[in-house]
């Protein structure tokens, strides 16, 4: 191994540390915030473990605190995670071969900075690129899961999170996971409408359905023209 790709791992595993620590402190909202929806530590510590999706928890507490019914607030946060297996179509090349438990884990933390991090190596750079996929997802991991059960505690003593600004973080986390992905001018009108849908609807439906209405505003507007598929080789 030359020392240039050896400087490089080292610089991808300190860009996934620093990924790990910044994402994990998210967390602590988000503990509080699903003790406060209601669920108790335990509930709140399993959804960390087995969704591990920041933006889809945040939607699940956050329609369950606005007074949507489980129902609305399982759908929204299953839509929501739809993203990351869509991830794996890009991951593919970097993670192959992998069988086993081990394509299980790489599925669990197959998640947006994960994906960020591996995926901003050079790509002739598998290495750095496989590299930076598992630091930051077990990082990550760790992070969230940790800081989670810290705000898990915090949220049952600390009484309205509204109080510190907790309430907020919902709608803090989609916009940092949605900024980024603004930077083309369809981009920006596809969030535009959507935001326009949600606004119009939330008065009108219940907690969670507008979400989902404004999200199928983005599916449609991706949604190939007639020509475009045709055009498509077999």
């Amino acid at each position: 191994m030359t020392g240039m790709s050896v400087s490089r791992l080292d610089a991808t595993r300190q860009q996934a540390l620093s990924v790990s620590l910044a994402t994990g402190a998210y967390a602590i909202s988000f503990g509080a915030l699903s003790v406060a929806a209601g669920l108790d530590i335990w509930q709140t510590m399993a959804l960390s473990l087995l969704v591990f999706s920041g933006g889809s928890q945040f939607a699940f507490v956050g329609v369950l605190g606005a007074g949507g019914t489980a129902a609305a607030a399982v759908a929204t946060s299953t839509f929501l995670g739809l993203r990351n297996g869509f991830y794996g179509v890009g991951l593919a090349p970097v993670l192959r071969p992998m069988r086993g438990l081990r394509r299980v884990w790489a599925s669990q933390v197959t998640i947006d900075e994960s994906t960020a991090v591996a995926l901003a190596q050079p790509p002739e750079d598998v290495e750095a690129r496989r590299a930076g996929f598992w630091w930051t997802g077990v990082g990550v991991f760790v992070a969230w899961n940790a800081v989670t059960v810290v705000g898990a505690l915090l949220g049952s003593r600390i009484g309205d999170p509204a109080q510190w600004g907790l309430d907020a973080a919902a709608a803090a986390a989609f916009l940092g996971l949605l900024w980024p992905r603004l930077a083309s001018r369809p981009a920006q009108a596809v969030a535009a409408a959507s935001a326009v849908v949600a606004l119009l609807l939330t008065p009108v439906l219940p907690s969670g359905l507008p979400i989902l209405a404004a999200a199928l505003v983005a599916v449609i507007a991706g949604w190939p023209a007639p020509e475009d598929v045709e055009a498509v080789p077999e």
